[in-house]
């Protein structure tokens, strides 16, 4: 199953045979070929490369739905009548898919750099050592460091009973770094993270990065805790790109919505969430991003969605079924992590548009407040979220002072929207983004936006 192509005319009989059994039936086949590296400080914990061969069958009957997954074509017609059985087993409803148009074609995302194919193990290997060997010899605080090295080309054939037959292929390539520090009872911990769509060559030259992830352990050993209390606070586009993903994204998810009409009316389209000016974004047709294709699993062609428009709700992100029950059309978000799972609604590339404050304004007048850039980790509840900043400083009458370590950023998601100062002129695409629901971890986004001022944000730190 390594050539996809040549089983085309397979899929499209199957289909053929089938289609009168269900109202909708899908098949897509994957390859996947990738490598894999850790180090742990000066251990090997894993180094492999493999290919990666199967597929999956979804059918719909009544609404229930079936799922199975193989990685042997010729058990695809037992497959087959175990998800038709499945569906029929659970639909008791109506089946309802927003229409879309069949589409035959086979396109492949560009490459602007290698082909991880076509770089040698060992010399992926020893750009990990490289990286490590930075972490490591920074400083004799540095006790422990880890260095991951992903890469994957996956290739795909969709066939759908609609008429739909689409080919895809990509790569996608991700770097973690991680060094912690010690110093008696206090540890601290720097991270970096980069991904490319674009080619191998986008993961070298990092030292300068990677450098920056130990000082920033070592340094924050002697650092004070900030104090915690309410704040003004300025956040840098890396920190402004996760709070949109994790903070308001999955809550523009519509199979979120639909199946909680408490959620669906919070989110309804019309209510202000922010300023006139804020402006908010997901789609996986912007080109180059660690986030973007041509077709969503579904089929459904890769779109832009306005969210946010003048800080008012104007849109939500679907699959076909999500589109069809809320009657809205489909925005091309259906996405599997591979064929082991089913689609779900999931975000691409999801970004706040850029505003007009210039970047050293957003500081004037705050008295008291904090500056925080790049992230350490976070989580979300719903509404709720909780961050941790990778670096901040004390804002003192408009000023950048001292810096602070031990910064976290919490809050309400719609409150904070609310909150929102200023929106800063500048922009940063962060392609390190591994996204995860559903059980589906690691799935590949991207995040983006500007500097931004928000009023009364909770930052916790010492008491």
């Amino acid at each position: 199953m390594t050539n996809l192509a040549e089983y085309k005319n397979i899929l499209t009989d199957l289909i053929a045979l089938n289609r009168d059994r269900v109202d909708y039936l899908a098949i897509r086949l994957e390859t996947s070929q990738g490598t894999s590296i850790m180090l742990r400080g000066d251990k090997v914990d894993t180094l492999s490369e493999g290919i990666s061969t199967g597929g999956q069958v979804r059918a719909c009957y009544k609404g229930g739905w079936g799922f199975a997954a193989f990685n042997q074509l010729s058990t695809l017609p037992q497959r087959i009548e175990e998800a038709i059985a499945s569906a029929k087993l659970v639909g008791e409803d109506e089946t309802i898919l927003a229409a879309i148009a069949p589409i035959q074609t086979s396109c492949h995302l560009p490459l602007t750099g290698r082909d991880p194919r076509q770089v040698p193990l060992a010399e992926k290997k020893a750009l990990c050592d490289h990286y490590n060997a930075i972490l490591r010899g920074l400083n004799h605080q540095i006790t422990t460091t880890v260095v991951r090295y992903g890469d994957s080309n996956q290739s795909v054939i969709l066939a759908t009973s609609d008429g739909t037959l689409i080919e895809q292929s990509w790569a996608d390539l991700e770097m973690r770094f991680s060094a912690t520090a010690r110093d008696g009872d206090t540890v601290q911990t720097g991270r970096e993270t980069t991904g490319s769509r674009q080619g191998y060559d986008d993961l070298l030259g990092l030292d300068e990065q990677v450098e920056g992830a130990a000082k920033r352990a070592v340094n924050a050993l002697v650092l004070p805790p900030v104090k915690g209390d309410r704040y003004t606070v300025v956040i840098d586009p890396i920190l402004t790109g996760l709070f949109v993903h994790e903070a308001f994204g999955h809550l523009s998810e519509a199979d979120m919505l639909y199946e909680n009409p408490d959620l669906l009316e919070v989110m309804s389209f019309g209510r202000k969430f922010g300023p006139d000016t804020l402006q908010i974004f997901d789609g996986a047709a912007p080109e180059g991003h660690r986030g973007s294709y041509y077709y969503d699993d579904e089929g459904v062609p890769a779109t832009t969605t306005q969210l946010i428009k003048d800080g008012v709700m104007v849109g939500r992100l679907h699959s076909r079924e999500t589109a069809g029950k809320l009657e809205e059309k489909p925005t091309g978000n259906a996405r599997c992590l591979n064929y082991h799972y089913p689609p779900l609604v999931r975000m691409t590339n999801t970004w706040i548009e850029r505003g007009n404050t210039p970047v050293k304004d957003l500081f004037s007048e705050i008295k008291e407040g904090v500056y925080a850039k790049n992230w350490l980790g976070g989580m979300t509840n719903g509404e709720m979220f909780t961050f941790s900043a990778g670096e901040a400083w004390m804002i003192r009458n408009g000023e950048i002072c001292e810096p602070v370590r031990d910064v976290t950023l919490s809050g309400n998601v719609f409150k904070t929207l609310a909150n929102i100062e200023g929106i800063g002129d500048d922009f940063y695409w962060d392609e390190s983004g591994g996204c995860g629901k559903g059980g589906q971890s690691g799935l590949a986004v991207g995040c983006g936006g500007p500097s931004l001022r928000i009023n009364d944000v909770v930052v916790g730190g010492e008491a």
